[in-house]
């Protein structure tokens, strides 16, 4: 076992705990689910047991192995995995998959998200592009969300890389859609417009919580205010992509902060939002402060479209990406909240 600043390092091959520090194939360092066993105290006290109506099903079936195959031939991450995604069943078995760009290691520690953290010191997969793009042909995809982890070690935040994919992906596949669910560039407008410039349809970027709980919801990198700026300018920069946004619930928000951010969401020309259930992946990452209920789910969705969104997908297990083709369809993407409360 290896050593760094005192604190051992575990080999990538080993059995990694949560919160410990390993080796990646690529030779740097980085923490398992991204925050340290020993991190900050968390806030609030945890919540205990978990509603009927956030019960999942486990993943399994033809079409989830599919997937998986596919996505480890191709060497690709995916949010579905490394966010710990409660619909990965659900989606992998309906043949799509939200891939994750750049790597599985993000330069940021964001309290709720239990994606690995370390410093990648400008490594990239030269042959992402070709592999996302085949990817895309084999699953048949007609709409795909790409994802990425922050990469702030890159001088433009990766925002090349990310259009390299898009691009690869339009060229090879003229007929499927994108949406684009990207890092914040650390709010660098030009990086922004190469992204929105790239040919796809949806531009994305998660103002994640409301303004008093981004920090220390989000790394002290990220901010409420650059996230409406960015989200701003790619809807002014280029009105026909579609932007969204999602907010988590659960954190401790109030009504009338929920409805300051979609106010702000809207007055940043952001099209479409999604409203879902903070879950917290380990004991390291920020309590539960409250279960949000599928009625109220139901009540926030129809406050957000009375404020002038396109659409708005609420739930208790909505992820930014879920049934994200069918956020057009005016029908909470065919969730019924009310039947999960029975």
């Amino acid at each position: 076992m290896s050593n760094l600043k005192g604190i051992p390092v575990v080999e990538e091959a080993a059995r990694v705990r949560s919160g410990e520090k390993y080796v990646t194939a690529q030779g740097f360092t980085a923490i398992r689910d991204g925050i340290k066993a020993q991190g900050g105290a968390v806030v609030g006290t945890p919540l205990s047991g978990k509603p009927a109506w956030l019960r999942a099903k486990a993943p399994a079936g033809a079409g989830f192995q599919g997937v998986k195959a596919i996505v480890k031939e191709h060497r690709l991450a995916t949010v579905c995995e490394e966010a710990k995604c409660p619909n990965i069943g659900e989606c992998w078995n309906a043949g799509t998959a939200t891939i994750m760009l750049m790597g599985a290691v993000c330069t940021r520690a964001c309290r709720f998200c239990s994606v690995d953290t370390g410093n990648p010191h400008g490594w990239l997969d030269a042959e992402e592009p070709e592999n996302a793009a085949r990817t895309v042909e084999l699953m048949k995809l007609k709409y795909v969300v790409l994802t990425s982890v922050n990469r702030d070690d890159l001088v433009d935040g990766g925002a090349a890389h990310y259009a390299a994919c898009i691009r690869a992906i339009k060229e090879r596949n003229p007929n499927t859609a994108v949406e684009a669910l990207t890092p914040d560039f650390q709010g660098v407008l030009k990086d922004v417009e190469v992204v929105v410039d790239s040919g796809l349809e949806v531009f994305a970027q998660n103002i994640e919580t409301v303004r008093r709980l981004t920090h220390p919801v989000r790394d002290p990198r990220a901010g409420y205010e650059q996230t409406m700026r960015v989200l701003e300018h790619a809807k002014r920069h280029k009105p026909s992509v579609l932007t969204k946004s999602s907010l988590m619930l659960g954190l401790g928000e109030t009504d009338e902060e929920v409805d300051e951010t979609l106010n702000d969401l809207r007055a940043a020309g952001v099209d479409i939002v999604t409203l879902g259930q903070y879950l917290r992946p380990t004991l390291n990452h920020l309590p539960i402060q409250r279960f949000v209920t599928p009625e109220e789910f139901d009540a926030y969705r129809e406050r957000a479209l009375a404020k002038g969104f396109l659409e708005c997908v609420s739930g208790p297990l909505v992820r930014s990406s879920y049934r994200a083709e069918q956020a057009l369809n005016r029908n909470n993407a065919g969730l019924d909240n009310r039947s999960l409360a029975k």
